[in-house]
């Protein structure tokens, strides 16, 4: 089996752009820093629009799965290195095609000459490097417009970088590039998947959940923790704002129990996040919210229900189909978490028939009598619990304590 010595890592397009571009590679290094801290003997060069690793006694595979999902990685490729001789240059190039496994059909040879004092030019080692591989593998032709694989060389002033498969970054921008934003996470399968979109977006989220104990379970609770935890390997720590909501949710039940029960639960929601979003500077709501799935997300309930803040709402999955949903949690490794049977706080006081077409008029008239509201709101943003999710362990710090 063939020991990659290097790992290319090439940012995404999109970071590359713009006088922003230093700060987005420097984001992204400190997250590549971040999610091999396991492996200290890996060494990091930065260069224009990439970062190469020197792995040492690393093995490639241990670390592929964590570079998948640094945000703002396009693409990762490990290589070998030769010294600066021809001969050294086609044995090297030979071992990267072996490593391939299936044997393509096509494939082209593409060299980069960096050190103009190596004595044959790029168009030459095209010839020289691809001569010997035809002859190993008879099967295999050259296409140099559309190659099943691409043997690219690198000829550097110290030394030659050789390699022909790049493994798919998780693209988007940097972690934190957009801004901070709260992410309001239930335990089902949507709001995770919304969190992932947002980071990839280059949003830093903090999730704000609503339980309302004991009427839901504790085990729900660590549910939705673990839900956070999954975020991890793509955001690092996440702050997650736990709301004890049992006491407004029972009083707004009580003074109400019609139709609209569920907007007004729901614009009472988004006050507090809102609230919570100004005590830790935060400028956007995200929600998991996709249009017409339930009756709080009609297009008249989401007018209703979003019009009660002034941050800016953003919902990733508005015009998303459930299917496509799905597969994204499964890809983020947040299904099976969010698919166990434990209730929620919006599972409870469900109304026969819940409003799919509020009047804002209405809603506002009704929440006007409900003259103890804000100081409920007070006290559940109050009583809120800020903890620290790790993607090593579950222990839980207190908010106060590590900043």
């Amino acid at each position: 089996m063939i020991q990659w010595q290097k790992v290319i890592l090439k940012l995404g397009e999109l970071v590359l752009k713009g006088r922003n571009r230093h700060r987005f590679e420097k984001t992204v290094y400190e997250q590549v820093k971040r999610v091999l801290a396991p492996w200290p003997g890996i060494t990091y060069r930065r260069e224009f629009g990439r970062i190469v690793l020197t792995l040492g006694t690393v093995p490639y595979e241990d670390i592929r799965p964590r570079l998948a999902k640094v945000l703002g990685l396009g693409s990762f490729s490990p290589a070998v290195t030769c010294g600066l001789s021809l001969e050294e240059v086609q044995e090297a190039s030979l071992q990267v095609m072996a490593a391939l496994g299936d044997t393509p059909r096509t494939f082209k040879v593409n060299v980069r000459r960096v050190n103009k004092q190596f004595p044959h030019d790029s168009q030459e080692m095209n010839r020289l490097v691809g001569g010997p591989i035809l002859r190993a593998y008879p099967s295999l032709r050259v296409d140099v417009h559309r190659p099943d694989a691409e043997l690219r060389i690198e000829l550097r002033e110290e030394e030659v970088l050789i390699y022909c498969v790049s493994d798919e970054g998780a693209g988007g921008f940097p972690l934190g590039s957009n801004g901070r934003a709260m992410l309001m996470l239930s335990g089902g399968i949507d709001s995770p998947v919304a969190g992932f979109l947002a980071l990839r977006q280059g949003l830093r989220v903090e999730a704000v959940h609503f339980h309302s104990y004991p009427f839901t379970s504790e085990k729900s609770q660590e549910k939705v923790k673990d839900l956070a935890r999954k975020l991890c390997p793509y955001a690092g720590p996440v702050k997650l704002h736990m709301v004890p909501f049992t006491s407004v949710q029972t009083r707004i039940h009580e003074a109400y129990r019609d139709n609209l029960l569920i907007t007004i639960l729901r614009r009472t929601m988004l006050r507090i996040t809102e609230r919570l979003a100004e005590l830790h500077g935060a400028g956007a709501i995200v929600t998991g919210e996709s249009l017409g799935q339930v009756a709080s997300q009609t297009l008249s309930s989401m007018n209703a229900i979003g019009r009660v803040v002034e941050l800016p709402m953003i919902r990733p999955l508005v015009c998303m189909e459930k299917a496509e949903i799905i597969r994204i949690a499964e890809r983020i490794d947040t299904y099976e978490t969010s698919i166990l049977p434990y209730e929620d706080c919006c599972t409870l006081f469900l109304p026969p028939s819940p409003s799919t077409n509020p009047n804002l008029k209405v809603i506002q008239s009704i929440e006007r009598n409900l003259v103890w509201l804000e100081e409920e709101i007070d006290k559940a943003v109050g009583a809120t619990e800020t903890i620290l999710i790790t993607e090593e362990d579950a222990e839980q710090d207190r908010y106060s304590s590590l900043f």
